[in-house]
């Protein structure tokens, strides 16, 4: 079992990583030879909210190498905070004063590869750079990892949807999250809503306060899924029909917290059952990856 790359995107490795870690502790990232896929689904999670992500390999590494018995592939288990540390200490390293040298230098390459120390798995970031007089450094950080076994990578399975009653283009996730964090006080309940022509409604409904978020002229993309029949997608919806689904705060803000990688959401309303996002890396036509949020719905008994 070999592996190793460039780490040439930092940046958005590390904030997909900023996204994730806001979910829980530990996730899974599965190495393939083409993509990258970080997935956090442990029922644990607040509300039940899961992330299954697919990133191509070039959109965050350079000659990259990968060996396995298993397809070339190499699942591992790590700490989301390990991992952001050891990418933190690159983003900030470039002339930035670094404590444990006590100068500033330039990082001039990122290798991380799978090795073994005292018996203990690790992948091993090793950073080399070039200090402002021209001296050569290099530091090594080794985040923890327990490789997992193809029996139990082959257990791991998305969620089943259905098929979704409307797809929205979101706006601005950083806009949203100002709005929802003044909501989360008032609320633990957000109902999320959408029409076919272009309303999106975020709202939350207690014994004391009702308050509704409206947006107009939202983009509806036409989106099928595999399987989905011609004659369904050509059917014309009632274009004022509110599609809705009630979903917990702290779940929606978790997932806005991936503002910091996004720069095209869409969401997907499967009425009473669940919400789907998907944040794109880049854009649409030539996403580096997709992030792919599944919150449960808050089935309301009234």
């Amino acid at each position: 079992m070999r592996f190793r790359a460039g780490v040439e995107n930092v940046t958005t490795f590390f904030r997909i990583m900023q996204s994730v870690e806001k979910l829980q502790k530990k996730c899974i990232i599965k190495f393939t030879e083409d993509n990258m896929h970080i997935i956090c689904n442990n029922d644990a999670n607040e509300g039940g909210i899961q992330v299954w992500s697919q990133i191509k390999i070039d959109s965050i590494f350079n000659n990259y190498r990968i060996q396995s018995n298993s397809n070339n592939e190499i699942t591992v288990n790590l700490s989301c905070e390990a991992l952001m540390g050891a990418l933190r200490s690159v983003s900030t390293s470039s002339g930035a004063s670094n404590s444990a040298s006590g100068s500033s230098y330039e990082t001039d390459e990122v290798i991380v590869k799978l090795a073994k120390k005292n018996d203990q798995a690790v992948l091993n970031f090793e950073i080399t750079g070039t200090t402002r007089a021209g001296r050569k450094v290099k530091i090594e950080h080794d985040v923890k990892i327990e490789v997992m076994k193809p029996a139990d990578v082959a257990k791991l399975s998305e969620p089943m949807c259905p098929e979704p009653d409307i797809h929205v283009l979101l706006p601005s996730l950083q806009k949203m999250r100002t709005i929802v964090e003044r909501l989360r006080s008032m609320s633990d309940i957000l109902a999320v809503r959408a029409s076919h022509n272009g309303c999106l409604q975020l709202s939350i409904n207690t014994e004391s306060v009702k308050v509704d978020t409206e947006w107009k002229n939202c983009n509806i993309p036409q989106m099928m899924r595999e399987g989905a029949s011609q004659d369904s997608a050509n059917e014309s919806p009632d274009p004022e029909q509110l599609f809705s689904v009630l979903v917990s705060v702290k779940s929606f803000l978790k997932f806005l917290s991936s503002h910091v990688v996004s720069t095209t959401t869409i969401a997907c309303v499967c009425q009473n059952h669940c919400l789907i996002l998907y944040v794109y890396i880049g854009d649409v036509a030539d996403a580096g990856g997709v992030l792919t949020f599944y919150i449960p719905a808050i089935i309301d008994d009234e």
